[in-house]
């Protein structure tokens, strides 16, 4: 038995890498990355939205977005666009080509619920509730990671 096999981090940097690597096979013919393919997602399920909302919702920064979106628009997956009058909100869209791909990728949805081998969507919607849970906590352990050490020194 290996130590990481009683890790919960070890186990959930394994279930994140496997879960990537699934989609990206999925993903490859349609020449997708899954970071991009989340901002369709997202997209479909609710279009026109700010980067700065589209940021927040798939907890990526400015500096990841910016080139991320600017590689879809030039596949005319989203558009961008400044139509506030502070240039510096910019609104970012489905274009053609993410209208398009909404029919042609539904089936991955279905195709990585099966591979979860989980039984049923109770068994799903516990392990999504679990890992929101998790990383909630988890952010919040973040912003005050030496609250335990008050008067002692960092190691």
């Amino acid at each position: 038995m290996a130590v990481t096999d009683d890790m919960v981090c070890f186990s959930l940097y394994a279930a994140s890498r496997a879960t990537t690597q699934a989609y990206r096979a999925l993903l490859e013919p349609w020449g997708l990355t899954y970071p991009q393919y989340l901002v369709l997602v997202t997209l479909w399920v609710e279009d026109d939205q700010t980067v700065s909302s589209l940021g927040e919702r798939l907890q990526l920064d400015s500096g990841t977005m910016s080139p991320l979106l600017r590689r879809m628009e030039s596949s005319e997956l989203v558009r961008r666009e400044r139509r506030s009058p502070d240039d510096r909100i910019v609104t970012v869209a489905l274009g053609k080509r993410g209208i398009e791909l909404r029919s042609e990728l539904s089936h991955i949805p279905g195709t990585i619920a099966e591979g979860t081998g989980l039984a049923g969507k109770d068994a799903a919607r516990e392990l999504i509730d679990t890992l929101q849970q998790l990383t909630a906590t988890m952010h919040s352990a973040a912003q005050a990671p030496h609250a335990g050490l008050k008067g002692k020194a960092a190691t």
